[in-house]
């Protein structure tokens, strides 16, 4: 499947969407689903950023509250203080490798671009904090749109739909919509795999890929280690590299812009095998 050519305004630069990008995961939380708070404190935050640009990442995604199903409250003042020394530390040592941070708090995303964010990536798509909006506007900032039913605390308690695909089509259609009132166009979509979705849920919102990509922006996707993939095959997050990388070559197939992945190298590989495919087509 070809490519519709996006590309992001990050500050000063513009940054191609082609080929797909790979987002790196860095958590600065204690009690992740995937990594146990292995980067938790700004060094080991620092190490893992290095080690996710050597494995060819081209976004580091950082998030400093844990939205895993059930996870509790974070309070500002914690988001802050777990947040910004790893921000800082990585923005100084890797000046221009883009950096994500993964917020829905206006404030917290303030802080983030003043210290040199490019980019924020909001899970409630401005529902947990309408001014957030206000801010990504202000600093003109590409906006990762994520779909969510509910929050962290109750989106998986029984989520139904009617009808999945139409419900986060409208969804999108209708925020897309409020954002670019707003003035914000740098509009990235996530359909919220496992953020208020049963199995079926998600594998059919993954079938619909290339409809979303009808939306006319750039999609990411965010599968890396999740339940979708290791409850049916009655494994755990960190054995289930293949399926994953199985499914994140059929991501791409289908037109996906950015996977945000745990395991960059993997996904490195198969980015890098699926262009010498297209190319012997």
């Amino acid at each position: 499947m070809s490519y519709v050519r996006f590309s992001l305004r990050l500050r000063n630069r513009i940054f191609p969407l082609t080929p797909p990008r790979l987002m790196g995961v860095i958590n600065v939380t204690p009690d992740s689903f995937s990594d146990g708070g292995e980067a938790y404190q700004p060094e080991a935050a620092l190490r893992r950023a290095e080690a996710l640009v050597a494995e060819g990442a081209d976004i580091l995604d950082i998030g400093a509250v844990s939205t895993r199903p059930g996870a509790p409250e974070v309070p500002p003042e914690e988001e802050r203080r777990r947040l910004l020394p790893a921000l800082r530390l990585i923005r100084k040592n890797f000046p221009h490798v883009p950096i994500s941070v993964d917020t829905f708090r206006a404030d917290i995303a303030r802080l983030a671009l003043e210290e040199g964010a490019d980019l924020i990536n909001d899970i409630s798509g401005g529902a947990f904090d309408p001014k957030l909006w206000e801010v990504v506007a202000h600093y003109r900032v590409p906006y990762v749109l994520m779909h969510i039913k509910g929050t962290p605390q109750t989106m998986q308690q029984n989520p139904s739909y009617t009808n999945v695909v139409r419900a986060v089509w409208l969804y999108f259609v209708r925020k897309i919509q409020a954002l670019t009132q707003m003035g914000i166009y740098d509009i990235i979509i996530d359909p919220g795999f496992g953020f208020g979705k049963q199995l079926s849920h998600n594998y059919a919102l993954f079938r619909a890929l290339p409809l979303f990509r009808r939306l006319g922006y750039p999609i990411v996707i965010g599968i890396s280690r999740k339940s979708m993939l290791w409850r049916p095959l009655e494994a755990t997050p960190r054995t289930v590299l293949p399926a994953m990388s199985a499914l994140h070559w059929e991501a791409l197939r289908k037109g996906v812009h950015l996977l945000r992945v745990h395991d960059v190298a993997a996904a490195h590989q198969i980015r890098q095998l699926l262009s010498v495919w297209k190319s012997s087509v």
